[in-house]
């Protein structure tokens, strides 16, 4: 168990943490959840040690062994890859290397042997003898192949460090892990295999992500970080969104009886449930909702902008047809006899090995870049709007406030509607009069939704349209987009985002495309999928 007790934090006038007391308790996963800035990241750090709080302490169970997730890929450069994983353990490899070091000394005295044996026995209980096997075991299991076991960890790109230094935090079973974005760079397959890995874990699991499918599929609970406080609510994120929501409507909803609000409550605790047994990742520690109390269900203090996507003009049948596009670096083929129709109603994610590919294909579309081959036509009645992967074109430089920013975009030109319509994108007040050159990455793309939205177009390209946006964001922006009743062509590694919004999967490749009118979820679990991206990757 750790424990937080009467924490705070504060940085000259501003308070981050105000008398926090919370437990985390073994057998549990919890996600951190919070707004960009509530201080998730620093939480952490407190819990680490690698920040001090200005009151309060942390405590953890006597002899308890914590392990976190490195966030500085260059720190293990100079030390082979298995050595960085057996670093993890802490204790085993301060015996390792003392072993070691008496073991090669040229005057072994009995004083030695003496050493040597009680380091033998420690090394005994802490299973140190299949130490190498089981870093290499995890190192395989996240995609880091054998031959690079002994590579040194600056000759991998920045996936693979991420990977390893992964496997470091995973290693030796620590009895507490902590976990600030494990899911960043990686791949699909190796978040699944995580999403597994943390479901059947046995200690306690405190994780921040922004990655809804990821905290869904690990967390028995979420801490909940606002107004300076932490408060713990039992099941995943889904389920504290929902249910904080239907309490929240509940409370609006003056004349309702305690007895029905009580009532529907339980009936969505008891539909919840029954659907986290059938989840893949479901296991009996996760059957706690079944006796989660009505009453502990609270609305939600959190706001989430407004973001709904209408169409001034209904697309014709005609949308997009792309004909035999390839295009190519010095380096590498990004994509190659790209050709598909758009039919009215598509959804599209695109899906690629090589984000680059995706953008550039964007960027082509878009008419921001050429092709090396082939042709693209858009139907006469189509009006896009395009959410690039770099805004900074958007607000380098500009000394305009937000009022003046985004009435460029605007028919409408007055001043009140142009702040009612920040304020429904969480600027309110006189943060509507900031400058678009200081914003932060998540307030500059709240603003360009704003600016897709001002645009009413039956027809969205997005490439990676979650970046830099918080839960809250990212949970608007998804229902946003799966209520919206035009054509959308977006690209995101946010595994729920492109579940609930896609109809059809488009994968570019350096030798084709694969085009299937399915889910993501069915196309990155089928077997002749995994097997025909496979060929295609290696042609």
């Amino acid at each position: 168990m750790i424990s937080v007790s009467n924490l705070s934090l504060r940085y000259g006038k501003r308070v981050l943490f105000d008398d926090v007391n919370v437990k985390f308790t073994e057998g549990n996963c919890y996600g951190v959840i919070g707004a960009n800035g509530a201080g998730k990241s620093t939480f952490l750090k407190i819990l680490a040690g690698e920040i001090e709080s200005t009151t309060g302490q942390v405590s953890i169970n006597p002899g308890a062994r914590m392990a976190v997730l490195k966030q500085n890929h260059f720190e293990f450069d100079h030390v082979p890859v298995l050595q960085t994983v057996l670093m993890g353990h802490k204790r085993l490899w301060e015996v390792m290397q003392e072993k070691d070091a008496l073991y090669a000394k040229p005057d072994f005295t009995d004083k030695d042997g003496e050493r040597v044996s009680e380091l033998e026995a420690e090394f005994a209980e802490m299973d140190g003898w299949n130490a190498e096997s089981d870093a290499a075991s995890i190192l395989s299991s996240l995609g880091i192949k054998e031959d690079k076991h002994y590579s040194l960890m600056s000759e991998l790109n920045g996936a693979e460090k991420v990977k390893v230094l992964l496997a470091q935090a995973l290693f030796g079973n620590p009895d507490i892990l902590l976990l600030d974005e494990p899911t960043n760079d990686l791949d699909v397959e190796t978040i699944m295999w995580l999403e597994d890995f943390l479901a059947d874990f046995k200690n306690t699991v405190i994780v921040v992500s922004h990655d809804r499918h990821f905290l869904d599929s690990v967390c028995t609970h979420v801490a909940d970080v606002d107004f300076g406080k932490i408060q713990l609510y039992a099941g995943n994120y889904t389920f504290w969104y929902e249910s904080s929501q239907l309490a929240l409507r509940q409370r609006n909803e003056q004349n309702k009886k305690n007895e029905e609000k009580r009532k529907e409550l339980q009936n969505f605790i008891d539909r919840f449930s029954a659907n986290v047994a059938k989840s893949r990742q479901a296991t009996s520690r996760r059957k706690m909702l079944e006796k989660l109390n009505v009453d502990e269900i609270k609305p939600s203090n959190r706001k989430y902008p407004g973001i709904q996507f209408t169409q001034e003009r209904e697309a014709g049948d005609q949308i997009l047809e792309v004909k035999n596009l390839s295009k190519k670096t010095e380096e590498k083929i990004l994509f190659s006899d790209v050709s598909f129709t758009v039919n009215k109603g598509d959804k599209i994610a695109f899906l690629s090995k090589d984000s680059l590919a995706i953008t550039t294909f964007f960027e082509i579309i878009n008419e921001q870049a050429k092709a090396d081959e082939g042709e693209f036509k858009w139907g006469v009645t189509i009006t896009k709007t395009y959410l690039p992967n770099d805004n900074s074109k958007y607000f380098n430089g500009v000394e305009l406030n937000l009022v003046d920013w985004l009435r460029q975009f605007s028919e409408e030109k007055d001043e009140s509607f142009i702040r009612g319509f920040l304020g429904r994108m969480l600027f309110s007040g006189e943060e509507s009069l900031k400058k678009a050159s200081v914003l932060s990455g998540g307030e500059k793309m709240r603003c360009m939704i704003a600016k897709m939205i001002l645009s009413k177009a039956n027809l969205l390209v997005l490439d990676e349209p979650t970046n830099h946006l918080d839960l809250e964001s990212i949970t608007a922006f998804n229902n946003g987009l799966k209520d919206y009743r035009g054509t959308v062509l977006f690209t995101s590694h946010d595994h729920e985002f492109v579940q609930t919004v896609a109809n059809r999967i488009i994968e570019l490749t350096p030798s084709g495309i694969i085009d299937r009118p399915m889910s993501y979820d069915e196309y990155i679990t089928d077997e002749k999928i995994k097997a025909l991206r496979e060929k295609m990757y290696a042609t």
